[in-house]
């Protein structure tokens, strides 16, 4: 068996702990053909499998809401109902009635549900098929006598590491983050969501590790290395001991990096930077404030959406955003409207899409789904009273998508003027600037929005036509291309005519030598994860601004990323000495 799997850095941090692997994949079913006599004893073994199920989601309901709340726990709610579905019941029945076994019977029926939900034009029934999708796997996997794992359904205080082939961001909200400590998935790249998520959750993950699940049998103690991007399988007591070693190294680089992120983002020459921070959930808000950042540069209020039973109601978002304005003392928080769509999936699941990332996603749903994008505008406008509360769009390639949210805005403003309740009708609007089409043309969107930030995620994923969700194509995306870094200067130069700030809140600007290629690009606005505010401010503090600018300029210049790359980190080093 290997000892060591290499994959890719996701989210730095060392731990040492048991193995529990999450198989959450619907199971191959094979063509069983059963007697007449075994019929009724079918049926009763199907009935049996439901109702375990019920047993179960009723189980992991009620202790996800003593841990997490209702909001949480209301997950589950709509997979009971299916396992209620009269319907469902009967068709799988009928199925085993013609001589078929009880598990091809049933996934012959999900099956089938889940493609007619799929194709729905009603988008209530397209959001339950990943519902369907949940069902399908618990009940099969009971009637097959698989191990029916739940991500939540680890013991508290045993300090997991999470082994999975991908966790989608559903099921990483999921997580009970007192018991499993940190993530490795065999799907994935260092700008994946699952990365995103635990690098916010400040959980030490690595992603790609494509064998894992045919090599680990699970409860074996391994070392996971997030900063290294291996995971270790039974170690020996030399490594157990080197690894703890290295975590005590790591929580005293920590008290400097506290004392670090405190300290004004500001370098050698003089040049100030503001360093915000981005948040995924509400409850991460106080971390952050804690982090040394200035502000929330990017909130992503999908996270408020995926993997709930239904959308969450005005009074609730409502809740939310004021939560995170009010734990950076009112300074600015900058809001992102949702972003559902691609690897994203709101409230259950989404029409399959051949290119979901080119689809039917952010803001052309919001405008689409208008009435559902004015609940999220009004709790907006409502918590945008208790401090300076800014809204940008995602996804945005034409300005006419701007002018069509100004004018839902105009009507959220009358309908909250009619009822009376406090809000802002002054709030600041902003895009993100996530494809080429928004980049290049960036001078016909300024003079219609307050302040514009890219998205180098999207953007690298777009501009290079590489999918960074794709293990196999992590090499090939890299932020450094001189295409990338020729038009993220292009767009910061457009901003500096028109007056108007640009930030860069991509996974991009949490890299220290994507930090200095930023600042020789004239970026001045960067918003980073929590953890990696002070590793930020240390590059600014440690480099002069027109180092970094001659430094830029040559790497534009480049014929390649490689070529790059290599240039930016010699200059880098030889400014830090």
């Amino acid at each position: 068996m290997l000892s060591v799997l290499r994959g890719i850095p996701a989210s730095p941090g060392i731990v040492v702990g048991p193995v529990h692997l999450l198989r959450w994949e619907v199971p191959e079913v094979r063509h069983r053909v059963i007697e007449d006599g075994d019929i009724d004893q079918e049926i009763a073994r199907f009935h049996a499998a439901v109702e375990r199920a019920r047993e179960r989601l009723r189980h992991l309901r009620a202790r996800t809401e003593a841990q997490a709340g209702p909001e949480e726990a209301a997950i589950f709610d709509v997979q009971l109902s299916i396992l209620d579905d009269g319907e469902l019941i009967r068709s799988t029945i009928a199925l085993i009635r013609q001589n078929l076994g009880a598990e091809k019977a049933f996934d012959i029926v999900l099956l089938e549900w889940r493609q007619h939900f799929a194709r729905s034009s009603a988008p209530m029934l397209r959001e339950k098929v990943g519902d369907l999708t949940d069902v399908h796997i618990r009940v099969l996997s009971l009637l097959l006598d698989l191990p029916d794992h739940d991500p939540v359904d680890v013991p508290r205080g045993s300090n997991t590491i999470l082994v999975t082939h991908d966790l989608t961001p559903s099921l990483t909200m999921q997580l009970d983050r007192e018991c499993i400590v940190a993530i490795a998935t065999e799907a994935g790249t260092a700008t994946a969501h699952v990365a995103i998520l635990a690098r916010s959750l400040g959980l030490p993950a690595v992603v790609g590790l494509r064998q894992a699940l045919s090599v680990l049998q699970g409860g074996e103690v391994a070392i996971l290395d997030g900063t290294e991007g291996t995971l270790v399988i039974a170690p020996t007591d030399h490594e157990v001991e080197e690894a703890r070693q290295r975590v005590a190294e790591e929580e005293g680089r920590a008290d400097v990096l506290r004392e670090l992120a405190m300290s004004e983002p500001v370098t050698r020459d003089g040049v100030r930077l503001v360093v915000r921070a981005n948040v995924d959930i509400p409850e991460e808000a106080e971390a952050g404030a804690d982090s040394g950042a200035e502000g929330v540069g990017l909130m992503r209020t999908e996270f408020l959406v995926v993997g709930r039973a239904s959308m969450p109601d005005e009074e609730e978002q409502y809740r939310a955003y004021r939560k995170v304005v009010l734990a950076f003392g009112g300074g600015t928080t900058v809001i992102r409207t949702y972003d559902v769509g691609g690897d994203k999936l709101p409230v259950g699941g989404f029409p399959h899409e051949a290119n979901p990332f080119l689809g039917w996603r952010a803001i052309r749903m919001c405008l689409d789904e208008s009435e559902l994008f004015k609940v999220q505008l009004r709790a907006l406008l409502r918590a945008a009273v208790h401090g300076d509360l800014r809204i940008m769009l995602p996804l945005v390639v034409t300005v006419d998508e701007v002018r069509e949210t100004r004018q839902l805005i105009s009507e959220c403003v009358e309908e909250l003027a009619a009822r009376r309740v406090p809000f802002r009708d002054d709030v600041p609007l902003g895009v993100m600037i996530e494809t080429p089409a928004a980049a290049v043309a960036c001078d016909t969107l300024v003079r219609d929005v307050a302040f514009v930030s890219i998205g180098s995620n999207d953007l690298v994923q777009y501009m290079l036509a590489v999918d960074r969700g794709n293990a196999n194509l992590a090499p090939r995306y890299t932020p450094f291309h001189p295409a990338v870094l020729r038009l993220m200067a292009q767009v910061q130069a457009t901003g500096a005519a028109h007056g108007i700030d640009v930030c860069v809140c991509g996974e991009m600007a949490s890299q220290p030598l994507a930090v200095f290629a930023l600042l020789g690009l004239g970026l001045r606005q960067l918003s980073v994860a929590p953890r990696a505010v002070a590793d930020v401010k240390r590059i600014i503090r440690g480099v002069r601004a027109d180092v970094a600018a001659d430094a830029a300029m040559a790497a534009m210049a480049c014929s390649t990323a490689r070529e790059a790359e290599v240039l930016l980190r010699r200059r880098l080093r030889a400014e830090l000495g």
